[in-house]
């Protein structure tokens, strides 16, 4: 069975949007990190708008660090707009829950998503993320949107820790009774 684990940048103050402001920070040491996560993925799980901005980049940066595995990886993308896709990619319209939970019962290691904050937050209102892999970046932005939005709580168990030299912390959280 698969896994869903959801990647996520947040500033000090839990703003995930727009995150050109992470590139300062970026380093070998989240680097190598970015390239954990994308090895352990048999797909990756994307909303729209992240979809939109990963498949007018990536085919075009085909040197860049993690590049082939990036554009090499089945996606699946959560959509009720979107009509065609391209860049090995699927669209999931309908019921997104139900059609991640079927594909939550293939074969394969994890389904990674990341950024995606009004899929991630739906899909953890309906418990199907699994694991949260947040990297929480040294700025405070003052306002933008939030990865956890809606009024409805969510436990989870802290399973690891980890900090860069550039003071982004790495937090690896379970969804509790998982």
């Amino acid at each position: 069975m698969c896994k869903v684990v959801a990647a996520e940048y947040l500033s000090l103050d839990g703003v995930m949007e727009n995150p050109a402001w992470t590139t300062p920070y970026f380093n070998d040491e989240l680097g190598e990190f970015q390239s954990e996560l994308m090895q352990t993925a048999d797909a990756l799980l994307l909303g729209r708008v992240t979809y939109e901005a990963f498949a007018s980049a990536w085919p075009n940066m085909p040197d860049a660090p993690g590049a082939t595995i990036m554009n090499s990886l089945p996606k699946h993308v959560a959509s009720h707009t979107l009509q065609t896709a391209e860049w090995n990619a699927e669209i999931i319209q309908g019921d997104v829950a139900a059609a991640v939970a079927k594909l939550k019962q293939e074969p394969g290691q994890n389904l990674l998503i990341y950024g995606s904050g009004q899929l991630v937050e739906y899909l953890r209102q309906h418990q199907l993320i699994d694991t949260y892999r947040i990297m929480i970046f040294p700025v405070v932005l003052g306002s933008g949107k939030r990865l956890f939005t809606a009024e409805i709580g969510s436990e989870f168990k802290l399973t690891n820790t980890a900090t860069t030299s550039t003071g982004v912390v790495i937090l690896t959280y379970k969804r509790a009774g998982s």
